[in-house]
């Protein structure tokens, strides 16, 4: 397998329960690093059939790896 030159690094803060869902899922899957398994989330969230785009005007906080407090899975859309 070719070796792929990732020249961009992209940061983002979770909180410590994101981090337990995507260290699970990694571990579940038997990904080999932490960033191998968030790529791979990635990777399939981008593929996924029914992908919302983001309306304009939400924060990044409006966002997360795992529900809301109140469940939801999504952030509330301005139009609806």
């Amino acid at each position: 397998m070719a070796l792929r030159h990732r020249a961009i690094r992209l940061q983002i803060m979770l909180d410590d329960a994101e981090v337990a869902a995507i260290e699970d899922w990694r571990f579940r899957k038997r990904m080999p690093s932490r960033a191998s398994a968030v790529r791979e989330i990635i990777r399939r969230g981008l593929a996924a059939e029914g992908f919302i785009l983001a309306n304009a005007g939400h924060r990044s906080s409006d966002y997360g790896v795992i529900s809301t407090p109140d469940n939801s899975e999504k952030p509330p859309r301005k139009n609806e």
